[in-house]
């Protein structure tokens, strides 16, 4: 975080936390920065030090005063009579909400109504909520919020600006958009098998394309950031396309064409992707921790990839009714469109292609009966075990896990 730090010439604010414990030890603390250039002004250097606590709210005023003082120095001003401009710090494809970004306005003032343009989507803000949650109208220069009313889900990091008019944001957006699909087409090299087993053969370095879909941006960042540092001499780990939301037949085609696979991180295919998959031949991973993903590709590049314990998707079906029950909690009704569904089956919620739980059945039963299996066309009912956030519309996926040696 340091090096970071200097590298952006951002100066820092040290916050020595805890305070308030018999063992805190503020001096060790600073003599130990003092290792790392940040050398407290009463020693002679130039950080700034604040020494708090945040549980007991000890010096918090201090710290306060520390950072207006570094803004005065830095002369860090913003005039909040323009059209506003910031960052997107984090964003996300929200159930019911849609696309949802938290923005940093850094310049001029965004108010409910705004047209804007964000990266590659344009925008108008329908609403916008302050860091506790509630509804505000406006907001001016260092203010974090978060936008409703984006076209897409925006990368962290990108820009954000309000312009004059609707029309205008939806022109640029679609240059922006035009510009990145160009880029996107020459990023993308077909490889034939024939060619790739000739790389092989003569010993060149080899490139292993990856496609990341995530639930969030920043878990998508973080995934693409953590697997392409697993690049060696022999293999470069190379994501060719990252994205939030479900895996959809556009990522499959890619996949194909490029002769990659893909990840999900919290996410599942969305319509009748997995058969796409199938006959594309295309290897769709599924994670719920980035280590694992990162422990996989490493253990597929050193060609030591063992017998490992992996689902078997069994059946799939929708929920047509939720019953409210008051011993048992919420029950689904539903019925299954794909294979069956057994009593001993693990079960996946997906709503808007995001997996929103995954465990165990508290139970399954046909009519008032409870149920070893239940085939495809039948209908059911069964409830999940500490999970009641269930509504009309989402789908289920019934799995079970089975030991299988490993693959890509």
């Amino acid at each position: 975080a340091i090096d970071h730090a200097k590298d952006a010439g951002v100066p820092i604010i040290v916050a020595i936390n805890k305070i308030d414990l018999e063992d805190a030890n503020p001096q060790k603390v600073k003599q130990e920065l003092s290792n790392y250039e940040l050398i407290p002004e009463e020693w002679g250097g130039s950080t700034l030090f604040a020494e708090i606590s945040a549980k007991k709210k000890l010096h918090i005023e201090d710290l306060l005063d520390l950072i207006l003082i570094q803004a005065e120095m830095l002369e860090l001003k913003a005039n909040d009579k323009l059209l506003a401009k910031g960052t997107v710090i984090e964003a996300k494809l929200d159930l019911g909400r849609g696309s949802v970004s938290t923005i940093l306005v850094q310049n001029g003032t965004l108010r409910v109504g705004d047209p804007f343009v964000v990266g590659i989507f344009s925008g108008k803000v329908r609403a916008m909520f302050n860091d506790q949650g509630k509804s505000i109208n406006d907001a001016g220069p260092s203010t974090p919020i978060e936008v409703i009313g984006i076209t897409g889900v925006p990368n962290a990091g990108d820009p954000f600006e309000g312009v004059v008019s609707e029309k205008f944001a939806k022109q640029i957006s679609q240059k922006r958009l035009e510009y990145t699909r160009i880029e996107s087409a020459k990023k993308v090299k077909k490889v034939t098998l024939e060619s790739l087993n000739e790389m092989i053969k003569e010993g060149e370095m080899q490139e292993l394309r990856i496609i990341v879909k995530a639930d969030v941006d920043g878990s998508a960042q973080a995934l693409k950031e953590a697997l392409e540092k697993l690049s060696n001499n022999e293999v470069r780990v190379k994501v060719i396309h990252l994205g939030t939301g479900g895996i959809n037949e556009s990522d499959v085609m890619l996949a194909s064409a490029s002769n990659a696979i893909i990840i999900g991180y919290h996410v599942r295919p969305t319509g009748k992707v997995a058969e796409t998959a199938d006959k594309e031949n295309v290897s769709i991973k599924f994670y719920n921790i980035i280590f694992e993903a990162t422990d996989d590709i490493k253990a597929a590049m050193e060609g030591m990839l063992s017998p490992d314990i992996k689902e078997e998707i069994i059946g799939n079906g929708d929920i047509k009714q939720v019953f409210k029950i008051s011993k048992l909690g919420t029950v689904a009704g539903a019925i299954v469109t794909n294979g069956k569904i057994e009593r001993t089956s693990k079960v996946r919620i997906i709503r808007d292609g995001i997996v929103i739980f995954d465990g165990e059945l508290k139970s399954l039963k046909r009519f008032k009966d409870d149920a070893k299996l239940v085939e495809v066309g039948q209908e059911c009912g069964f409830g999940l075990e500490d999970y009641n956030d269930l509504k009309e519309g989402d789908s289920f996926e019934a799995y079970r896990i089975v030991e299988i040696a490993k693959k890509l």
